[in-house]
């Protein structure tokens, strides 16, 4: 047996994979818009270095229409005028739930996304992004 080679969770947790997947349908009937939730997901698996992630989340966000210029310039998010409020404040929220820094206010956070979402709409917001952190995690597990 080689000690190295890395998990095939297909194989050994295959009911765990499909209830992760399950939950993506059910965040979807909630009505967060696909082109948010692909800045999403893309941004914090850039973050995470998730090298499968980004190319299937960079793929996914052109075929629904997203912009290369805008996906280009995602990594600087902050700097540049390509996304809008409502787009920066998810954004923010994925950095900070990604990264993780104690210092992180998350209140002020919380407070920006309640000028552009619904309090059902920042739980998606939050699963979209804890999801995603797992999803990566568990693709960066078989480097």
């Amino acid at each position: 047996m080689n000690d190295t080679k890395a998990v095939s969770y297909e194989q050994e947790i295959p009911e765990v994979l499909k209830a992760m997947a399950q939950v993506h349908e059910v965040m979807k009937e909630y009505g967060v818009d696909r082109p948010l939730s692909h800045l999403m997901l893309l941004r914090a698996s850039q973050i995470n270095r998730c090298g499968y992630c980004v190319q299937m989340h960079t793929r996914e966000a052109r075929e629904d229409g997203e912009t290369s210029e805008r996906l280009d310039r995602l990594i600087v998010w902050d700097q540049v005028k390509d996304f809008n409020e409502r787009e920066k404040a998810a954004l923010a929220w994925t950095e900070a739930l990604t990264i993780l820094d104690h210092k992180t206010d998350l209140g002020v956070l919380r407070g920006r996304l309640r000028e552009h979402f619904s309090e059902k709409e920042i739980g998606v917001l939050t699963a979209t992004v804890a999801m995603i952190n797992l999803w990566n995690r568990i693709a960066i597990s078989r480097h």
